[in-house]
């Protein structure tokens, strides 16, 4: 790409200034220097058909971005003659900008070598992506540094005399007046000032064609993203036809015929109508959780029930099928959401559920409380045998509770002890810090 030719390579001496002259030898200057813009012009146009070529069929060895861009940097050090060329991308907040890679001399060095290379080296990184990043007239055009640019940190100045650099050039990566970071490249002392614009004009040749293959790359991965997207949401709704058509009907199928026959059957003994009793009201708690599960996978869709009534209900049901004293305690809760509080709900009823089956307790205690007026505090506790002799994250229902604490980002804290009994405790505030799951034995 690179042209040895004297015009390509700026030896060639000023042109005169215009004039309207007669004087053969001021038109002789006239047309030689109108033969060297016109040659200028053809090597740079060469130059560019060059590049476009040279991305297209790196485009097809190299269609991975990465390696596209490692061959793009190698190639230009090699014809630019230069020691560095690195890549500088503005991040996903638009706050800063992050080296991405650099071809340094004979080797690439990527994301994940960058810090120990620059440390290795004594190379100020943070310092040049600051200057890169805040330098506003770089965001739009090329800029040329000198070795000892008063512009460029100290720190890089005191790296360029070490290591024998030149000059500097940065061009931005732009794209329909949108800029998406930077190309750079370190000349060594050598690169004198007669042969400086083609190095320019190359490396901007090559920023036009790495800029177009980023931001395809990026509407390919966006692309993706959104079809995924699509296919998740199709098989949630997918799901909740599933189960709004399946078991949601036929729950309220099997609570219709259980009405109907406690109807039918008023002469029962009181202990079979009881039981009859707990099974209509089981009918119709799962019917309710099942269409709060359709309402789930679709979140637009939901019964509004709170929190608070919800585990009152939970806690009634469960008391009609156990003789182990259940205690709620509900203070006023703020509403969370249905998401939110579909997966609060869901962890105190696995709770609840393994308490009454596995704890051998003769007291359980189900608590809720608001934190901060914001968020909420639910505890769900007996004093039984606890969990021993397994992992008390072991079991597909202390997974379940971990998944869903997950999705809502909260605190879930599992605290046991043989003999000592167990509770679970969860703890939710609207923020987007991780999900912190905690089991104590």
């Amino acid at each position: 790409m690179k042209s040895t030719d004297p015009v390509c390579t700026g030896q060639w001496p000023p042109p005169p200034p215009d004039c309207d002259s007669n004087d053969p030898a001021v038109l002789r200057a006239a047309l030689i220097r109108e033969a060297l813009h016109r040659a200028r012009a053809e090597c740079i146009a060469n130059m560019q058909a060059d590049v476009v070529k040279h991305a297209l069929d790196l485009l097809v060895r190299e269609p991975d971005l990465a390696g596209f861009f490692g061959a793009l940097t190698k190639t230009m050090v090699e014809e630019a003659e230069s020691r560095v060329c690195g890549v500088w991308l503005i991040d996903e907040t638009a706050q800063r900008c992050d080296l991405w890679m650099a071809y340094v001399k004979d080797r690439l060095v990527t994301r994940d070598e960058k810090f120990a290379q620059a440390a290795a080296d004594g190379y100020p990184c943070q310092s040049v992506e600051e200057h890169i990043f805040a330098h506003k007239p770089g965001w739009t055009q090329t800029i040329e540094y000198a070795a000892n640019d008063s512009r460029l940190p100290e720190q890089l100045h005191e790296f360029a005399r070490r290591k024998g650099c030149g000059t500097t050039i940065t061009t931005p990566l732009m794209l329909g007046g949108r800029t998406l970071g930077w190309l750079m490249l370190v000349n060594g002392p050598e690169a004198d000032d007669a042969d400086k614009w083609w190095r320019i004009e190359l490396l901007e040749a090559v920023a036009r064609q790495a800029a177009l293959a980023l931001h395809h790359s990026r509407v390919v991965d966006q692309s993706r993203i959104e079809e995924r997207r699509k296919a998740t949401l199709e098989e949630r709704n997918r799901l909740a036809r599933d189960i709004h058509d399946n078991l949601a009907q036929g729950f309220a199928a099997i609570l219709m015929q259980l009405q109907g026959a406690r109807r039918e059957t008023a002469f029962l003994p009181t202990s079979l109508a009881a039981k009859l009793d707990t099974v209509v009201d089981l009918a119709r708690t799962h019917l309710t959780e099942a269409r709060r599960s359709v309402g789930t996978l679709r979140p637009n869709v939901g019964d509004g029930e709170e929190v608070g009534a919800a585990l009152k209900r939970l806690a009634d049901v469960a008391q009609r099928t156990t003789d182990v004293r259940i205690d709620v305690t509900v203070d006023e809760l703020p509403r969370l959401g249905d998401i939110v509080e579909r997966e609060i709900i869901g962890i105190a009823q696995e709770a609840l559920s393994n308490a009454v089956r596995h704890s051998s307790a003769r007291r359980i205690t189900v608590s809720a409380a608001s934190v901060r007026s914001i968020g909420v505090r639910l505890s769900v506790a007996d004093d039984g045998r606890g969990i021993a002799n397994e992992r008390p994250s072991s079991g597909f229902g202390m997974t379940s509770m971990q998944e869903r604490a997950e999705r809502i980002g909260a605190s879930l804290t599992i605290v046991t002890a043989p003999r000592s009994g167990t509770e679970v405790v969860l703890a939710w505030e609207p923020s987007n810090l991780p999900t912190q799951v905690h089991v104590a034995v």
